[in-house]
């Protein structure tokens, strides 16, 4: 899954420059991240409490710096709009949806374990709502001939990035403060 995330992420960047696709990009983007922090996240599985929280910490603050960087990058496309090529910006958001309604179904078993196993299952899930907006955005971007549907999107996905980032550090936090008032008691 890890390979198929990180391997698909690169194709669509490709895709999201060739089809200049904001919505593609930042989407790729959540490919990316989701294939490295999935390979951290389950390499953390077998770490004790506190570094399994600190791993999610670190998930949370790199998926919130996910989402300013596209949030700015959409405002700076804002004013150089120049409508994608919806075909290859819908075929793309198909195929990526399967990949992540595939991954999501596989973790919603685990969507409600700490905060590492959560951000794993987190990121996948975000990565199928894109996925449905970005071929959203697709065909708005057929029917209006405009670029604004595609930066919609892109905004809305960092707007998803940000959110999922606040809960993963909120949970990491709580989950580190338990740690330390547990080693404080002992």
């Amino acid at each position: 899954m890890v390979a198929l995330n990180l391997g698909f992420g690169v194709i669509e960047v490709i895709g999201g420059f060739v089809a200049r696709s904001e919505a593609l990009k930042a989407d790729s983007l959540d490919f990316l991240g989701d294939g490295s922090i999935t390979l951290v996240g389950l390499l953390a599985l077998g770490w004790n409490a506190k570094a399994r929280a600190t791993v999610a910490l670190a998930q949370g603050l790199f998926l919130g710096l996910l989402g300013l960087s596209v949030i700015g990058y959409a405002f700076w496309r804002a004013w150089h709009a120049v409508p994608p090529e919806a075909g290859l910006m819908g075929g793309i958001g198909v195929v990526a949806l399967l990949i992540n309604v595939t991954a999501a179904l596989v973790l919603t078993p685990f969507r409600e374990g700490d905060a590492n196993v959560r951000s794993i299952w987190l990121f996948s899930r975000n990565d199928a709502l894109a996925n449905v907006a970005v071929i959203a955005a697709a065909a708005l971007v057929a029917w209006t001939g405009t670029a604004w549907p595609d930066i919609a999107v892109a905004a809305v996905i960092a707007l998803l990035f940000l959110h999922s980032a606040r809960e993963i550090i909120w949970d990491a936090r709580k989950e580190l403060r338990q740690e330390s008032a547990m080693r404080g008691t002992r």
